[in-house]
């Protein structure tokens, strides 16, 4: 009769004492967030983002530095002016068998041989290869931001299974109790649910220490120092309805184009050091004061350096092993390429395999916990064996979060190496 009486005493108690856990929880939680908050929607962090990253700042400074070169090579030389004067002194009667000579003249360089044409070739060239950089750089952001954030939610995920964890393993630690003061269980049972109960408290620290670890990272990231709390699961949740796409190799990306444009502005720089070699005119006409006559005479002029010691073969030599080093970088781009897209493709598709079987797993760890726990309170399973059911169920929901940060991670690579930004749609 009193075992009879035991069963509804100790599941007020439990019901009772969750109570309590859930409102410090509660408590917790609003306290935190009144500190800080929360880490925003991944699609508006990523906007945020676009004006405060200091990676895509870089970005866009070397993309102006570029654009501001291509404008300074179409500048022409500028003119210059000279002033002479002759015979203004001499020695014994020279100043009066030669009178002064006063001239001013202006001359200009004439670029020939097409080197202007070039230059501006090659600072367009320099252009499209920063653009090109810039769309790279953007692309690696995006990845790189969507990986922290969804690592954000995966380690969310993780701290909450953790509570639940704990407040079962409370749960069962309560239950142990009272039935080893009823005298249904030994000591040893109450002492196993406590070391349950320890050990979950400890993996949930390390849990929450890792969240913030991950928090940290995505606000470095995004280039702000406000302090975020917490991270709602909304890429993890997104994991089922993501879908493969054609298995065919992308025939663009970013890295192949910015190596594609990196080599063109090489060829065009190789262009520009061939013609260097070539001569300039300097072309100059002024106008000179003949003072003894009172007269004024035009004068004209032409100077063209010769090239004989310097030839710039030197810098030809380096710009073509430049362009040599391009194309080798194209080459192996293009290969990491396919051999990324083929490994991201198999990775996505393991992944899409793995996370239907842990959602099949979880669902079936979780009906074997709740039949385990009406067993245990009938008093037909040991204690032991319902924390070997209670720990298989915790398993289970971490490979479910594993599998689905999994999925997510292989859609960022997939959508990054067609240059596409992951999750810009997601709420």
């Amino acid at each position: 009769m009193g075992c009879f009486d035991l069963r509804p005493l100790a599941r007020e108690a439990v019901r009772l004492r969750m109570a309590v856990f859930t409102l410090a929880l509660l408590g917790s939680s609003a306290a935190i967030t009144a500190a800080a908050e929360a880490l925003p929607p991944f699609s508006e962090l990523l906007q945020q983002s676009e004006k405060l990253s200091p990676r895509l700042i870089e970005g866009e400074a070397n993309l102006e530095t570029a654009q501001g070169l291509a404008r300074q090579s179409a500048a022409l030389p500028n003119p210059s002016v000279s002033y002479q004067s002759e015979n203004f002194s001499g020695s014994n009667n020279f100043s009066r068998i030669s009178p002064v000579q006063n001239t001013v003249s202006l001359s200009e360089t004439v670029e020939i041989g097409g080197k202007r044409r070039a230059r501006i070739a090659a600072q367009t060239a320099n252009v499209q290869a920063a653009k090109a950089g810039y769309e790279e750089v953007r692309a690696d952001f995006a990845r790189d931001l969507a990986t922290a954030y969804a690592s954000c939610e995966g380690a969310g995920q993780r701290v909450q299974l953790l509570e639940q964890e704990l407040a079962r393993a409370s749960e069962d630690q309560r239950a142990a109790r009272l039935l080893v003061e009823a005298g249904r269980e030994s000591d040893l049972r109450s002492i196993q649910a406590q070391a349950a109960v320890t050990n979950t408290q400890a993996d949930l620290e390390s849990a929450r220490a890792d969240l913030s670890e991950a928090l940290i990272k995505v606000s470095v990231l995004a280039g702000t120092s406000q302090p975020y709390s917490d991270v709602r699961p909304l890429l993890l949740r997104a994991a089922e309805r993501l879908t493969l796409p054609s298995e065919e190799i992308p025939p663009q990306t970013p890295a192949l184009r910015a190596a594609e444009a990196e080599r063109d502005a090489a060829a065009r720089r190789l262009e520009v050091e061939r013609k260097r070699p070539i001569s300039d005119i300097t072309v100059s006409v002024g106008s000179r004061r003949l003072a003894g006559l009172d007269a004024t005479a035009l004068v004209a002029g032409v100077s063209v350096p010769l090239p004989i010691f310097d030839r710039n073969r030197g810098a030809i030599v380096a710009q073509l092993s430049e362009l040599h080093a391009a194309d080798a970088r194209l080459t192996s781009v293009r290969l990491e390429v396919q051999g990324n897209w083929r490994a991201a493709f198999a990775q996505a598709r393991a992944a899409d395999w793995r996370l239907k079987a842990s959602n099949e797993s979880e669902a079936a760890a979780r009906e074997a916990y709740r039949l385990g726990r009406i067993g245990y309170e009938a008093g037909r399973t040991p204690l032991i064996e319902l924390l070997a059911i209670r720990r298989a169920l915790s398993e289970a929901q971490f490979r479910s979060v594993e599998a689905r940060l999994a999925r997510v991670r292989a859609e960022i690579t997939l959508s990054h190496l067609v240059g596409r930004i992951p999750f810009e749609d997601a709420p």
